[in-house]
């Protein structure tokens, strides 16, 4: 364990409290200079209670970005572990989660001319209240931002079976979290109808209240779901892709049933060159 390592990823923001949650079990395991990790996906996902697909989505993000760096393999009872290291100059070259310092100086007239009241308890006033900063920047309460967040938790709220709907303001604040966490608000509206179409037809005492369901989390199952569903789609895309590339740079008679639309999607993907595409005749 480093407290060097732990205290470095805590001062840095990874976009989102899943990523930060990861990162920090992760450096709870790690030497001073980041290395030596090695516990399983199942590890994490036991110890962080996130989904599975969850832990092995982010990470392949931080082998991505180059957060994370694969340095060799342990064996386990299961076989063997990946062995993993820290980059601590990515991780410092992130946001930092302190808010910038403010120079005071010195003070020549002070900023508050006179004592605070403080609280006043059966007549006897509490300690001065201390002056804000005047250089304290007060942020304005941003309503359209605010707006566009309770319209969307609306819409997702409305997709639940409408017989079973109980406590909107806590299933609209359970939502918004979830969004806040980094759920794409398209995910949760989906996986909402997803449960509503499961438990269509079910009797009414089978089908969970709304404000149970998402305090709970279930909608998670669904999210995790429709991601391991978009990577099949987009692993069938891609060979589908490279079976038409094929089809094109031997010029087969095959071609004939490539549309316009893959043409454009294969010219975009850059698996084929235009000259190609002219050679198989898909264009004059």
């Amino acid at each position: 364990m480093s407290w060097r390592v732990a205290n470095t990823c805590a001062e840095r923001k990874f976009g989102s409290a899943t990523r930060k949650q990861i990162i920090m079990f992760l450096a709870d395991k790690a030497s001073d200079d980041g290395s030596g990790i090695w516990c399983s996906k199942g590890t994490i996902q036991r110890h962080t209670e996130l989904g599975e697909t969850t832990v092995k989505r982010t990470v392949r993000e931080f082998l991505k970005e180059g957060i994370l760096i694969e340095t060799g393999a342990r064996t386990c009872k299961n076989g063997f572990t990946v062995v993993y290291r820290i980059d601590l100059a990515k991780v410092e070259a992130l946001e930092p989660t302190l808010e910038p310092e403010i120079e005071t100086g010195s003070t020549v007239v002070p900023v508050q001319s006179g004592p605070g009241t403080g609280a006043t308890v059966a007549g006897v006033p509490g300690p001065p209240r201390p002056p804000n900063h005047p250089k304290t920047i007060h942020k304005p309460p941003t309503r359209k931002r605010e707006a566009a967040g309770d319209a969307k938790a609306e819409k997702i709220l409305a997709a639940y079976p409408p017989d079973r709907l109980r406590s909107k303001a806590a299933c609209l604040a359970h939502i918004e979290g979830a969004m806040k966490e980094g759920i794409a608000p398209k995910d949760l509206w989906q996986a909402v109808q997803a449960y509503a179409t499961d438990s269509a037809g079910f009797t009414r005492s089978k089908v969970c209240f709304s404000d149970n369901w998402f305090q709970s989390r279930r909608w998670l199952a669904y999210v995790e779901k429709q991601a391991v569903d978009r990577e099949k789609t987009a692993a069938l895309q891609a060979d589908h892709h490279a079976r038409l590339a094929c089809w094109i740079s031997d010029r087969s008679p095959m071609c004939k049933h490539i549309t316009g639309t893959q043409v454009t999607a294969l010219l975009a993907s850059k698996m084929v060159s235009e000259a190609q595409i002219q050679a198989a005749g898909l264009r004059t």
